[in-house]
């Protein structure tokens, strides 16, 4: 305990200079200057120059933590995990601007709402890496493998419990799925129990996961997580197959000949994990080629001569998450708790109006992060509500909500009692990472302590990201209170995030009239445009009235791109088109 009391001094020690740094920032033009910054980042990079015959292309996976090598979409839980497994396996099918489905993927998918059907049809011809033809059956295997009652990943969502016969599967009452109309090596008809206007949007009814059948169909579920081809040794059918792997190091990847959109024209893609802290130097030393930039960094690459930066909004929120209730996994579905402290919403209110993420995005992130208004992104602009209020920064108001909710100081100590006199102690879960964790776990402590919430960082520091989300799943009692990100995909609807029977619901709350908002957006009436707008207006401004987590920060995505590389597109729906990417010289070229 003694040393966790030192932790907090020490972090307080420095919060004074952090938070006059803040506000004297937030005062001053240079914000304004500093969030339109974004208005000069194009989304696509191209360097022009005579190309070179292959050649290695060197990607800086930025990460403060070695990645964990799950290179499987069923099981990765990783953002370095996934970026790679993007390269070696896509998604089924693809989307458009809107995350809409449409034709532009591996697979087409049709639709009948009346039959209450999806059509998956998969093209002729094509291998896995390995050499194996993709059929049909490599796209109905996902459903037995998540689906069965031994899979140990997070994967078994809306999309796999609305098939027919999925609930019988699920419970270990049949070895078939009815729902699963095989109709020939290259066709699936896929039965659904009913029809959400989520449908169309990618992820949202229709499962993207394909899988290589004839490896997987002889490895017991119980046994997948833990086998070579999910740890190090993934059979894909993406633009790149794997050569090697260093555990948590690196991976070389080598052109996949096969490749169903062409084969790329650089022969090599090198992946490597490169702290958070030293990749801009490491782009200007000319080691790498492309890296997702921190935007904390931003005026150490502002002006960087060798590499040029390209961004867009991220379809990722910031939001700070409060722990009320636990996972119960034999009834799957999340137990609220309204006994714990957290569970009072007055109380998180008050949390809300304390803090100015506004102020941390600009003094922190040089404008190119700021304060998120809802639970949707503005990537989403049919459904997300730019003109919704948020708590805005107010800390003397958020002291007047905690006095009329009944939380006062009864023992002079300069901490607030609960509503029943009682002491209240919370604790702060943050990950670790970058230079700027750490500033910005104190300041939000600070300001809460500032209206009078005693509250701590969980075991007195910084959590390792794998840690921290280890212990968050695992709903860790010491949580009360947790910073976290949470990326959309392709569809906005909030059951994912919010829903009652949803293990992604880390604050484990829930409510009959969340519930009620969430089934019309999924409702038969949502098919109507102007209802289903509505229904996402209604339910963003209910979140804000509860409050069960605070949106704080929405992001652009910075990435560097070396000035060797002949095109290079950021976007939040498309593959990379790799028949467009060369090397312009032998090596990155430096600073």
């Amino acid at each position: 305990m003694k040393k966790l009391t030192q932790t907090i001094l020490v972090s307080t020690c420095i919060t004074t200079q952090i938070l006059g740094s803040i506000q004297a920032a937030f005062a001053t033009e240079e914000v304004e200057t500093s969030a339109n910054h974004i208005l000069d980042f194009s989304r696509v990079i191209q360097n022009e120059g005579e190309a070179i015959e292959g050649g290695t292309l060197r990607y800086a996976v930025v990460s403060d933590e070695p990645f964990t090598g799950a290179f499987n979409d069923m099981f990765d839980t990783s953002e370095s995990d996934s970026l790679i497994m993007s390269f070696i396996s896509p998604d089924l099918y693809g989307y458009d601007e809107n995350f809409v489905i449409d034709d532009s993927g591996f697979a087409k998918v049709r639709l009948d709402a009346d039959k209450l059907t999806a059509t998956i049809t998969i093209p002729e011809g094509h291998t896995w890496h390995d050499g194996e033809p993709i059929t049909i059956d490599d796209v109905i295997i996902p459903y037995y493998m998540i689906g069965h009652p031994d899979y140990s990943g997070i994967r078994y969502g809306y999309e796999f419990q609305n098939v027919v016969g999925m609930d019988e599967y699920h419970e270990g009452k049949t070895d078939t799925i009815e729902g699963l109309e095989r109709v020939d090596d290259h066709t699936l008809v896929i039965h659904y129990k009913e029809f959400s206007n989520s449908a169309l949007q990618a992820n949202g009814m229709v499962s993207s996961f394909i899988q290589p059948n004839h490896i997987f169909k002889d490895i017991p579920v119980a046994e997948l997580e833990d086998s070579e081809y999910v740890h190090g040794n993934p059979v894909g059918f993406g633009p790149f197959k794997v050569e090697s792997f260093t555990p948590g190091e690196s991976v070389t990847l080598t052109a996949f000949d096969d490749y169903y959109k062409g084969r790329p024209k650089i022969d090599y893609l090198q992946l490597d994990t490169v702290s958070s802290a030293t990749v801009v130097q490491e782009l200007k030393n000319g080691n790498y080629d492309i890296a997702d930039l921190p935007t904390d960094q931003y005026d150490l690459f502002k002006d960087a001569s060798n590499f040029q930066v390209a961004g867009n909004l991220a379809n990722v929120y910031t939001y700070i998450g409060f722990k009320m209730g636990h996972w119960d996994d034999e009834l799957e579905e999340n137990i609220y708790d309204e006994t714990l402290p957290v569970s009072n919403r007055e109380l998180r209110r008050a949390m809300a109006h304390a803090v100015d993420n506004n102020a941390i995005g600009s003094q922190f992130y040089s404008g190119l992060r700021h304060q998120a208004n809802s639970f949707i992104t503005p990537n989403f602009a049919d459904y997300y509500n730019p003109d919704q209020s948020y708590p805005e920064y107010d800390p003397e108001l958020a002291k007047s909500i905690l006095e009329e909710a009944g939380f006062v100081d009864v023992d002079g100590d300069g901490f607030v009692e609960d509503p029943e006199g009682q002491p209240l102690k919370l604790n702060f879960g943050f990950q670790a990472g970058g230079e700027v964790a750490e500033p910005i776990a104190t300041y939000y402590i600070q300001c809460w302590r500032d209206i009078g919430i005693d509250i701590e960082l969980v075991d007195g520091k910084l959590l390792e990201m794998n840690s921290f989300y280890e212990r968050l799943r695992g709903d860790d009692p010491e949580f009360n209170v947790y910073q976290a990100a949470f990326g959309l995909g392709g569809d906005p609807n909030p059951g994912e995030f919010f829903g009652r029977q949803e293990f992604w619901n880390y604050t484990r709350w829930t409510e009959e009239k969340n519930d009620e908002l969430i089934e019309r957006i999924n409702s038969k009436e949502a098919y109507d445009f102007d209802f289903r707008k509505q229904a996402y207006y209604d339910w963003q401004a209910y979140m804000m009235e509860e409050l069960p987590a605070i949106p704080a920060l929405f992001r652009y995505n910075l990435t560097a791109v070396n000035n060797r590389v002949s095109h290079w597109d950021i976007n939040n729906i498309q593959d990379i088109d790799w028949t467009q990417v060369q090397l312009l010289a032998d090596a990155p070229i430096k600073q």
